[in-house]
């Protein structure tokens, strides 16, 4: 680990086989997480179902969940094989957390649906305005 910029900490890789990651291809997910900005995004969007004193921010919690599903987790508790490498996914909370934030973010119902929804919108646009600038930069505009 480089060093920790948002959510998640800044990974590096290199060849030669050592400091193997068995979910290799999750680093993609989480640096496109943190170059979207959609990690700081989901924060400040639940940051008012976010306990005081709490620890773990629940913006990461959900976007450690996401990550666990699409590393082919079907359930809460298996946020486990994200927290077995804190390298590259930083502080996981534990199982009863995770199911705590997530029974706190059901019952808000539409109200933490539509935060949800808001920040990825913004680092959707976050991240056209970046492509768009992108394509002007090698067109030559």
């Amino acid at each position: 680990m480089k060093k920790r910029i948002g959510s998640y900490p800044r990974v590096r890789s290199e060849g030669g086989g050592h400091g193997v990651v068995s979910q290799a291809g999750a680093v993609l997910l989480v640096e496109t997480v943190r170059k979207s900005g959609l990690d700081q995004a989901i924060s400040t969007a639940l940051a008012p179902w976010r306990r005081p004193r709490a620890v773990h921010d629940s913006g990461k919690v959900l976007l450690d969940a996401t990550l666990a599903v699409a590393l082919g987790g079907d359930c809460l508790a298996d946020v486990g094989m994200l927290r077995a490498k804190p390298t590259v996914f930083g502080p996981v909370a534990f199982d009863p957390t995770v199911s705590r934030i997530i029974d706190t973010l059901a019952a808000a119902g539409p109200k933490a649906l539509s935060a949800i929804r808001g920040s990825r919108a913004e680092a959707r646009e976050r991240v056209w305005n970046v492509a768009k600038d992108a394509a002007r930069i090698t067109q030559g505009r």
